[in-house]
């Protein structure tokens, strides 16, 4: 699945904080509401605030403002490295401390305010958190023995959602086939059952997640919206036999192994 066919299912959500009119309207043109849900942050605390409420892909800081928040929300790209910070900037004499202090900070890119506004949306999304999260995880991991069309197919939605919540009828009415038929078919011969490899998905984004020192367990089980932090827990371990607090720390290749000795079978 391509990112772009990716971004049709879940669209990208990106944190904005632009005081100027102008980069307000240049956003709402670049990044229309079917491919993208735009989070409008009036101060550093509305924008701090945004990560911690729900996935956020991308953020995009507007430089040439002169707005006094402008320097401590950049900063927050230190607490929130999984998901990029892009500047905009008018790139006038004015801005070259703001811009200085992005290129300091590892934003991803200054966006020049009216010269990267045809562009904006494929400079953004395909640098975003689930984009990058849906590209690695693209093809499923050998250990896991998914080969089938249904497997492949199934895995690439899941992967895709980069974390969030799944919903077994819509994956099944996304392939053409009943819920009972895709649940039958994605375990047969022995293969791990959906749900399992779900949860399984949703663990990997909540490790790179927890990986973001703006983030705790409770934050992380917010905004991949699992029901409470306890409910993140229980998932862990029974998924991947581990406490959250040790997601951090773990790579990918590391739960998928665990996931692997066990853990891949439950009831339907």
């Amino acid at each position: 699945m391509s990112t772009e066919a990716a971004s049709e299912i879940v669209p990208s959500t990106i944190v904005v904080f632009a005081p100027r009119e102008r980069v307000r309207t240049m956003i709402k043109n670049a990044f229309p509401r079917r491919r993208s849900r735009i989070i409008l942050a009036r101060t550093a605390a509305d924008f701090s605030a945004a990560f911690r409420a729900e996935l956020i892909d991308a953020a995009l800081v507007d430089l040439s403002s002169g707005h006094e928040d402008t320097a401590a929300i950049a900063a927050l790209s230190r607490d929130f490295p999984g998901s990029p910070f892009f500047g905009v900037a008018a790139m006038l004499g004015s801005d070259g401390p703001l811009v200085a202090q992005a290129a300091s900070l590892d934003f991803a890119d200054v966006l020049v305010d009216g010269v990267d506004d045809a562009s904006a949306r494929e400079l953004v999304t395909r640098r975003g958190f689930s984009a990058r999260f849906t590209a690695a995880l693209r093809l499923p991991p050998e250990a896991l023995a998914l080969a089938t069309d249904v497997q492949v197919r199934a895995w690439e939605y899941v992967v895709a959602h980069a974390g969030r919540r799944v919903q077994t009828d819509a994956l099944a009415k996304h392939l053409g086939v009943t819920r009972e038929h895709l649940s039958r078919t994605f375990a047969a011969d022995g293969a791990p059952n959906l749900k399992r490899v779900i949860d399984l998905v949703r663990l990997l984004a909540a490790a790179e997640l927890s990986k973001n020192p703006g983030y705790d367990i409770r934050d992380v089980a917010t905004v991949l919206d699992f029901a409470s932090s306890s409910h993140l827990s229980s998932t862990a371990q029974r998924v991947v036999g581990i406490k959250p607090a040790s997601l951090a720390r773990l790579r990918s290749v590391d739960l998928i192994l665990r996931f692997t000795r066990g853990h891949g079978r439950s009831r339907n």
